[in-house]
């Protein structure tokens, strides 16, 4: 069992997040601004009202925790989510190493992953205007900031090309920077799956200031 803080709890992924660590038998610090949206009732869940600008409280929910899993995400139909996300993520990332916890582990995007050498999935036209401000953001938070983050353990876990609703298979394939896809060339993973291979890597700390990721 490990003691973990949670940021974003109720969001989609962070929802499919804390019931698999609940389900392992961990003890969760939830982090949200709507607590009301968190229905799971645990003994192992502690629910935090807070909003990640809130530096001295993130701060106080990570102390003496074993890790910290962010499912940050200013909310897909916010106007202002490019420029919340290279606001916030940054402070997520201090508060954390403030805190003095050793890793932090960061629900990523596909943006930056590589379709062809040299081609990000970013520029393969591949992705909607309407999320082009959400993914770009997160991807420049990866590449500007995180990559030459040296103070502290951090992962940041990049899903497939879709990540939707699903089951909970435990028939995945993990990858690096490279966008995995299927025999029909399609990139795809459920929510459930995802968040069953975040908890795998917050336990067994297999990677270790670098991105990977996770297809079918």
């Amino acid at each position: 069992m490990k003691n973990v803080t949670l940021i974003g709890a109720s969001g989609f992924v962070g929802t499919a997040i804390l019931k698999e660590l609940l389900e392992r038998g961990n003890k969760v610090t939830a982090i949200v601004r709507n607590p009301e949206k968190i229905t799971i009732s645990n003994d192992n869940l502690t629910v935090v009202k807070a909003d990640v600008s809130d530096e001295e409280k993130i701060i106080e929910s990570c102390k003496g925790k074993d890790a910290v899993i962010s499912a940050y995400n200013p909310g897909w139909t916010n106007p202002n989510i490019y420029e919340e996300t290279l606001k916030n993520y940054p402070l997520i990332l201090e508060a954390a190493k403030k805190a003095g916890v050793k890793r932090l582990l960061c629900v990523g995007g596909a943006g930056t992953l590589f379709v062809a050498p040299g081609v990000r999935v970013l520029d393969s036209g591949a992705i909607p205007a309407e999320i082009m401000d959400a993914v770009k953001s997160l991807g420049e938070f990866y590449l500007n900031t995180l990559v030459n983050e040296k103070d502290i353990d951090w992962v940041f876990f990049s899903p497939a090309g879709t990540l939707q609703q699903g089951k909970r298979t435990g028939k995945f394939r993990l990858g690096k920077d490279d966008l995995i896809v299927d025999e029909n060339g399609q990139s795809h993973i459920s929510v459930e799956d995802y968040a069953m291979a975040m908890v795998d890597e917050m336990e067994n700390e297999n990677h270790h200031k670098e991105r990977f990721t996770i297809g079918y």
